[in-house]
């Protein structure tokens, strides 16, 4: 085994544990919040690296994985940003002045 297959071997056993840790409810030790974006970004870039490295199989998997945890991160402030619009269309709809009709 090589030495980039070591350590790639090494980082992927690493990113298992902490996906296992954080399952078990024992969090990102230390990392809190920055945990699950610290994760995304890391399988983003992996995917990344393998890409130009030739591998574009695993690459492009880490890379729609990345991305889907970083779309499920944002999925509430996207639900925040909806309530916000809705509200503010109904108070226009409500509050705007109407042609009066004899």
């Amino acid at each position: 085994m090589g030495r980039r297959s070591t350590w790639l071997a090494l980082l992927l056993i690493g990113l298992g544990l902490l996906i296992v840790w954080h399952k078990l409810g024992m969090g990102w030790i230390g990392f809190g919040w920055l945990g699950g974006w610290l994760l995304a970004a890391i399988f983003v870039l992996g995917g990344i690296l393998l890409w130009r490295r030739g591998r574009p199989l695993i690459g492009s998997a880490l890379i729609v994985l990345g991305s889907l945890i970083v779309f499920g991160k944002l999925f509430h402030l996207i639900g925040w940003l909806v309530a916000i619009g809705l509200i503010a269309y109904g108070g226009f709809l409500l509050f705007a002045k109407r042609p009066r009709v004899f």
